[in-house]
Parts: C-alpha cells; structure tokens; sequence
C-alpha cells in the first residue's frame, strides 16, 4: 500500500469508529512494512486490538489497539473529539 493508496481509500470512509476501527490500523502497518498484531502475538498479551486497561483517572477503559511497552491507540471518526480519545486512553 502506498501512502497515496492509503489516503484515497480513508479520505472518502463514512464507516463509524465501531465498524472501521482495525482496518485503518491494519493498513497503516502494511504501509510502514510494521507487522500486524496477530502475526506477532497471536495470544494478545503484548500487542492487540480492544485492550482493556485501568484508567488513571479511575475506571476502566479500552485502548482500540495497544502494544506493550509502546503505545496505545484509540481510533476515533472524523471531526471527532481527539481530547476525549487522549483521556480514554489515559
């Protein structure tokens, strides 16, 4: 996948974030040669999609995708609140 490739197919998406929260994530890591969570951790214990976590500000939350030690993404639609995926993640 190119990054134009990428771009023209997530550009014109209406897919809400429920429906289209792993395809992005999997696509970008074809794009940057990274590989995908399943093929490196097929047990989902470092690497994966839908973690749950403790949130620092108490509770629980989930991370879309997450990888230990590394980050976590939370995957959120257009003219979404980017703020309000920062504190979820947290």
């Amino acid at each position: 996948m190119t990054p134009y490739e990428f771009i023209s197919k997530w550009r014109t998406s209406t897919l809400t974030e429920r429906s289209a929260s792993q395809q992005p994530f999997l696509d970008l890591c074809e794009l940057l040669g990274e590989p995908k969570p399943a093929d490196i951790d097929p047990f989902g214990e470092s690497y994966c999609f839908e973690r749950g976590a403790r949130k620092d500000t108490g509770g629980d939350g989930w991370a879309d995708v997450w990888k230990r030690h590394h980050f976590a993404w939370e995957y959120k639609g257009k003219r979404r609140d980017l703020d309000a995926a920062f504190v979820q993640l947290r």
